[in-house]
C-alpha cells in the first residue's frame, strides 16, 4: 500500500515539475516577444509625440483621426473593438481574443498620440499582451484554463516592458480581473515574463519610470491625518473620472446617433480645447506635466481639465487607455493638495498617483507596488494608507466595465457584480 502511495506521489510530483518547466519556457518566450513588441511600441509613441510637439499643426488632424480609427475598428477590427474589457472577458468567460487586436491597438494608439488625443499607452499594452498571449495559447493548443494563464502572462509582460515596474506588472494582471480574489496559478509565468520583458525592453533602450524620493521624516500621526485626507480626495476623484467617462459615453451615444459625427464633433472639441491651452499640456500622456507635479511645481486644478480631455478623447474613439492619464490626474491632485495646505507637494503628488490609480483600477496591491518601484520605500507606510482608503472610498466604480467585484469591499460577502 505504501509503495502504491509512494508511486502516486512521485508521479504527481513529476507532473508538477514538468508543468513548472513548461511555464518557465513559455514565459521566457512571451517575455522576449512582448519585450521587443513593447519597446517598438514605446519608441513609436515617443517618435510621434516628438513629431507633434515639433509640428503643432498636427493637432488639426484630431477630428479626422477619430473618424479613421472608428472606420478601422468598424470594418477591420469588428470583434476586437471590445478593448481591455474583451481581454478581461477572455479570462473570465473563455472569450476569444482575435490576434488582429494587437496590430490594431498598436497602430491606432500611435496615430492617436500623433494627433494629440489625451490618452495613455499602458491600457493599449494590456490589449497587446492579452492578444499575443491568447494567440500563443491557441498555437500551443493549450486547454482553456492554460489559455487564461497565457493571457495574463502576456498582459504582465507588455505592462512591464512599457512602464518599467516588473513587480507591479506581475501582480496587476492577476489582481485586476476579479476584485477580491487573486489568480495565483498565473503568478510564476507572470513574474518570469514580466522580468524578461523588462530586461528585453531595457536592452532596446526603453527606460523605466523612476523618481526616487528622499523622505527623511518618520511616520507621524499628523502626517497620517494629512495623508488620510488626500486619500479620500483620491477616491472621490477616481469616482468622478470613471463617472464622467462612462456616463458621458452613454449620454453622448444617445444624443448623437451617427458614430462618425460623434467622433468628428468630439475630436473637434478636443482640438479647440488644445488650441485654447496652447501648450499641449493635456495632449498625449502628459509625462512632462507629471514630472513637474512630482517636483512640486504645479498648483492648478489640472486634474479636472485632464479628466475632461481624457473622457472626450476616449468617448471620441481614440485608443491608448486611461492608466497614464490616471497618473497625471493623481499627480496633479496631489501637487495641488500639498501646495494648498502647505505639506510636501512632492510627497503628495507621488501618493496621488498611487491613490487615483488604485481608485480607478480597484487594485490596491499593484498600486502600492507601483509606488514603491517608482518612488522607493521611504514613504511606503503613507502609500499603503493611501491605497487602502482610496480603494474603499472609490466604491464599485472602475475604468473597466467588465471588471468583476467578486467580494464586497466592505464585508466578507460574495457579490459578483460588475463595476459601475
Amino acid at each position: 500500500m505504501n509503495n502504491v502511495k509512494l508511486r502516486h506521489t512521485a508521479k504527481h510530483n513529476m507532473y508538477r515539475l514538468k508543468d513548472t518547466v513548461k511555464w518557465i519556457v513559455i514565459a521566457v518566450f512571451i517575455g522576449i516577444i512582448l519585450g521587443v513588441t513593447g519597446a517598438l511600441f514605446s519608441k513609436s509613441i515617443a517618435f510621434v509625440t516628438e513629431l507633434r510637439q515639433t509640428y503643432p499643426k498636427l493637432l488639426f488632424l484630431l477630428p479626422f483621426v477619430a473618424m479613421l480609427i472608428l472606420f478601422i475598428y468598424k470594418y477591420i477590427g469588428k470583434s476586437a473593438s471590445g478593448g481591455t474589457n474583451l481581454v478581461l472577458l477572455a479570462i473570465q468567460k473563455d472569450k476569444d481574443i482575435p490576434l488582429r487586436m494587437a496590430p490594431l491597438i498598436f497602430i491606432s494608439t500611435v496615430i492617436s498620440h500623433m494627433a494629440g488625443a489625451s490618452v495613455g499607452r499602458e491600457g493599449a499594452a494590456l490589449q497587446l499582451g492579452g492578444s499575443i498571449g491568447g494567440f500563443i495559447g491557441k498555437g500551443l493548443r493549450l486547454n482553456d484554463t492554460d489559455k487564461k494563464t497565457l493571457i495574463m502572462t502576456g498582459m504582465s509582460a507588455a505592462f512591464s516592458a512599457l512602464l518599467g515596474t516588473p513587480i507591479a506588472a506581475s501582480i496587476f494582471s492577476i489582481e485586476v480581473v476579479s476584485v477580491g480574489i487573486m489568480h495565483y496559478s498565473a503568478l510564476l509565468p507572470c513574474v518570469i515574463a514580466s522580468y524578461i520583458a523588462r530586461y528585453t525592453a531595457s536592452l532596446m533602450g526603453i527606460g523605466a519610470l523612476k523618481h526616487r524620493l528622499s523622505f527623511p521624516e518618520s511616520v507621524s500621526i499628523p502626517g497620517m491625518a494629512i495623508v488620510l485626507a488626500l486619500a479620500i480626495c483620491c477616491g472621490l476623484i477616481s469616482i468622478l473620472f470613471c463617472a464622467v467617462l462612462h456616463n458621458g459615453e452613454n449620454k453622448l451615444s444617445q444624443l448623437i446617433k451617427n458614430e462618425y459625427l460623434k467622433a468628428f464633433l468630439l475630436g473637434s472639441i478636443v482640438l479647440i480645447l488644445s488650441l485654447i491651452d496652447g501648450g499641449q499640456t493635456f495632449n498625449g500622456a502628459g509625462n512632462e506635466y507629471i514630472v513637474s507635479c512630482i517636483d512640486g511645481n504645479e498648483r492648478s486644478v489640472g486634474f479636472l481639465i485632464k479628466i475632461l480631455f481624457t473622457a472626450l478623447s476616449i468617448i471620441a474613439g481614440y485608443k491608448g487607455g486611461e492608466i497614464i492619464p490616471s497618473f497625471f490626474i493623481g499627480a496633479s491632485l496631489g501637487s495641488f493638495f500639498g501646495n494648498l495646505i502647505g505639506y510636501d507637494p512632492t510627497l503628495c503628488a507621488s501618493l496621488g498617483i498611487a491613490g487615483v490609480f488604485c481608485g480607478v483600477t480597484n487594485c490596491p496591491i499593484t498600486s502600492l507596488l507601483i509606488y514603491c518601484e517608482i518612488f522607493g520605500f521611504d514613504a511606503a507606510p503613507y502609500a499603503l494608507l493611501t491605497c487602502a482608503i482610496s480603494y474603499i472610498i472609490s466604491g464599485y466604480y472602475g475604468l473597466y466595465t467588465d471588471q468583476k467585484i467578486v467580494y464586497s469591499k466592505f464585508r466578507s460577502n460574495f457579490i459578483d457584480k460588475k463595476t459601475l
